[in-house]
């Protein structure tokens, strides 16, 4: 039987077992997934089956920032308590850093990296946490950039990594602090997809209000709330958090030009309780 990735990594996140055992054990089975996972549980090595199958919504964003790269990864758990302890906190800068220097592909090119502080790799020393902490724990994404980069992490839960193109790391720690509390999507305004404007503008148009309204008036009107819209979801026409008064725009004018950003928020997409980060970091800023 052809064993496909799409078995091996269903084995993976129902035993915890390691890639290469993962498919082993479905060879020597025949694709049989109950046996497959029979088996492994007879080797040892799905030791941490029931705690992969669970739910790791908590977990903690992490950075890494040196003179010529910058990394940023989230990495889940599944209690809020774990996520704070100092292990995982070192865990997770351990492999911001690996992200840095190893430059992997993907997360399973990470999992696969063999970490030079402990000479086993990232997959190996997560068994090894799970064993220890007790907890599911799973690398969920990261971000890499090369040259001038600076990063913000709120308390773990929001994280920003910045491109610029100049060095000013006082600013720039400034922009991701603002990017941290406002959530830009985008750059400016020709990073915008004509899809999400086309969107806009159909929604606007069928809005109650301006329903009894000439189709002239309306368009006139649907077209100011629509700029208005794109304005409040492009970084540098935002008022900056710190002093509204002036825009991103303004501030950096002179200074540098933004390349790109990531925005990582913990758990986002996944099945987590709400909270309102945003408010978060601005009560943060007001103190």
């Amino acid at each position: 039987m052809n064993i496909t990735a799409t078995m091996v990594k269903e084995l993976r996140e129902k035993t915890g077992a390691g890639m290469m055992d993962a498919k082993k054990a479905l060879v020597e089975v025949d694709g049989d997934m109950d046996k497959a996972m029979e088996l492994l549980r007879q080797k040892g090595i799905a030791s941490a089956d029931k705690k992969m199958g669970r739910i790791a919504a908590e977990g903690r964003v992490g950075s890494y920032v040196s003179a010529s790269v910058g990394a940023m990864i989230e990495v889940n758990c599944e209690t809020d308590f774990v996520a704070k302890n100092e292990e995982f906190i070192e865990l997770t800068n351990n492999l911001a850093e690996l992200v840095a220097t190893a430059n992997p592909a993907d997360v399973d090119a990470l999992l696969a990296t063999v970490c030079p502080k402990c000479g086993k790799t990232v997959e190996e020393a997560l068994k090894e946490k799970i064993a220890s902490i007790g907890e599911k724990i799973t690398v969920r994404r990261f971000v890499r950039y090369e040259g001038n980069t600076a990063t913000y992490i709120h308390n773990g839960k929001i994280g920003v990594l910045l491109s610029t193109s100049a060095a000013d790391e006082a600013l720039a720690k400034d922009i991701c602090l603002h990017i941290a509390s406002s959530a830009p999507e985008f750059i400016s305004r020709a990073d915008i997809p004509a899809s999400v404007i086309e969107e806009e503008t159909r929604v606007e148009m069928g809005k109650e209000d301006l329903a009894n309204k000439p189709e002239q008036i309306r368009a006139k009107i649907v077209e100011g709330r629509v700029n208005k819209l794109m304005a409040q979801r492009c970084l540098i026409e935002q008022p900056f958090v710190k002093a509204p008064d002036q825009t991103i725009e303004q501030l950096i004018s002179g200074k540098f030009s933004i390349v790109k950003f990531d925005r990582f928020v913990l758990g986002e997409g996944l099945e987590k309780r709400n909270e309102n980060f945003a408010d978060e970091v601005m009560s943060q800023i007001s103190k």
